[in-house]
């Protein structure tokens, strides 16, 4: 019979014990060693790859990366109800002349805001995907040439004081090539008590997975974490062009990134508990399920378009895909086996059933529920007390009980996603959970949605659903120059150098031999 502690290092584990382990001298290395040797180092001899971009065409001198040397690039379809937030809280850390929009496709007024708001925008005629609308929007706008780092940012995320300040200096090394930010569940808005739960859960696992995992597998020598989550994540812009940001068949993207860093051996991911930001999480079981179902989809579709390979990332790939299959095999059959365990209880008689009985004497002879009360529910709790403390919110306590319940669920979507990986192909298009408003935020005056009709055609080239750079400057240039020209050069606060970045100058000359 399997003893209780088997169960809960089947459920919760080798994996989550040696990254923790490997995370805790990490913070002993933070705390002691690396303190004195901060003191002990010589000065600082330049990042070879942090150099500030000289438009005459010279590189400046070696230098600390600041927030002047990052460009936010904020992919948006329909997040018009919170990307006026989210670009007024990155606007009070990084120059308003550094941010970027690409609205994919939104029937909403996403792209007017953005221009409101005095940041440059563009936007395709279809939602062609997050992917594709960063990696089109990164050469559209020229992010490569002009800056040395990235900030790739969702539309509902709001970054917090300290991001930048706890992450460029991860940039100092020259073998960092990405930083993943800290995440954090939004909890400014009212929700139902189901919002609150599915909210409650989703702050529990990044609490847990961030502090636990991520902060091991991002150590220095032990370097190798399955994904830089795309909510606010820093990309040196030197190896961009040498990652595939939209490859075919992928429904997100940032799990494949991440795989491209490590596969092609482009550097290391740095990450710090420090450089927080807040994003919107789901707040009702369609959304969640459908997010949910497209995280574990892509996560399965970007293994298989990995091969294996014979270095650090891939063990640990390894490890944490074998672990997730049997915890999640075991939550999805704990409760048929409670309930088998259960109906004796409630009914004596039961055992002497017809094919019940059968069942029973395979189960009990296993399993009992004194084993799953102190292998799995009790150290799920421990878990929810853990991070009540640590994240403040007592009332997590009150939705303890419902968590081993979304576990279940988030299992069997995890499972259903692996067979679904290899049988079907994704096009990379998507749409946001609903989003909601922040209480105390109003938006005046707001521009109302453009009807896709009122879009004007493209001119020169047919627009296609997987476009190439030149088909959505076309289809993004000619929409400016069809009107929004003038308020988006006023919006944007420099005419000249921008016109050349972003590709005015093709737009004009198209338009006119159109």
């Amino acid at each position: 019979m399997m003893p209780w502690w088997g169960l809960a290092i089947l459920v919760f584990g080798v994996n989550f014990a040696f990254w923790g382990t490997v995370g805790l001298t990490r913070l002993f290395d933070q705390l002691t060693i690396s303190r004195w040797r901060s003191r002990k180092r010589a000065a600082y001899q330049g990042n070879v790859v942090a150099l500030r971009y000289d438009p005459a065409g010279r590189r400046a001198r070696q230098i600390h990366l600041t927030v002047d040397d990052v460009a936010v690039l904020i992919p948006a379809h329909n997040e018009g109800a919170v990307i006026e937030d989210s670009i007024r809280a990155i606007t009070q850390f990084v120059p308003r002349k550094n941010v970027h929009v690409v609205s994919d496709g939104s029937t909403d007024d996403t792209f007017e805001v953005a221009l409101r708001c005095g940041v440059k925008a563009i936007r395709t005629r279809q939602n062609v995907g997050k992917a594709g609308a960063l990696r089109d929007a990164i050469e559209r706008f020229k992010l490569v040439q002009r800056f040395p780092v990235v900030m790739l940012l969702d539309a509902d995320t709001r970054v917090q004081p300290g991001y930048f300040a706890a992450a460029l200096p991860l940039f100092d090394s020259p073998k960092v090539a990405a930083v993943a930010g800290c995440v954090r569940t939004d909890t400014r808005r009212m929700l139902s008590p189901v919002g609150n739960l599915l909210t409650g859960h989703r702050m529990r696992i990044y609490a847990i997975n961030q502090r636990a995992l991520k902060f091991g597998q991002t150590s220095r020598h032990l370097n190798a974490t399955p994904i830089v989550p795309g909510f606010a994540s820093l990309y040196r812009t030197a190896v961009l062009p040498l990652i595939d940001i939209n490859p075919v068949g992928l429904v997100i993207e940032d799990f494949n990134m991440t795989f491209e860093v490590y596969q092609n051996r482009l550097g290391k991911v740095g990450f710090t508990l420090r450089a927080v930001a807040v994003t919107q999480d789901p707040d009702n079981f369609h959304d969640y399920i459908r997010q949910t179902r497209r995280w574990a989809l892509g996560l399965w579709q970007t293994v298989r378009r990995h091969p294996p390979r014979l270095n650090l990332f891939t063990a640990m790939l390894a490890l944490t895909l074998t672990e997730l299959i049997t915890s999640s095999l075991l939550f999805v059959i704990l409760p048929l086996i409670a309930a088998v365990l259960l109906v004796p209880e409630l009914a004596s008689s039961a055992v002497s059933w017809p094919g019940f009985s059968s069942v029973y004497a395979v189960v009990s002879t296993h399993m009992t529920l004194d084993r799953i009360f102190y292998g799995v529910v009790v150290p799920d709790l421990a878990m929810t007390c853990v991070v009540a403390i640590l994240e403040r919110r007592p009332r997590l306590l009150l939705a303890g009980p419902f968590f081993p319940f979304l576990r279940v669920l988030d299992s069997a979507i995890g499972l259903w996603a692996i067979p679904l990986a290899w049988l079907a192909s994704s096009n990379g298009v998507w749409k946001s959970p609903t989003r909601r408003a922040t209480p105390g935020k109003h938006r005046e005056n707001a521009p109302r949605p453009v009807p896709a009709a009122a879009i004007p055609e493209v001119i020169g080239a047919a627009y296609e659903p997987e476009p190439a750079a030149a088909a959505l400057e076309q289809a993004a240039g000619y929409e400016q120059a069809a009107g929004y020209q003038a308020g988006y050069e006023q919006a944007a606060g420099y005419q000249a150098g921008y016109e050349q970045a972003a590709g005015y100058e093709e737009a004009e000359s198209h338009h006119a031999s159109g």
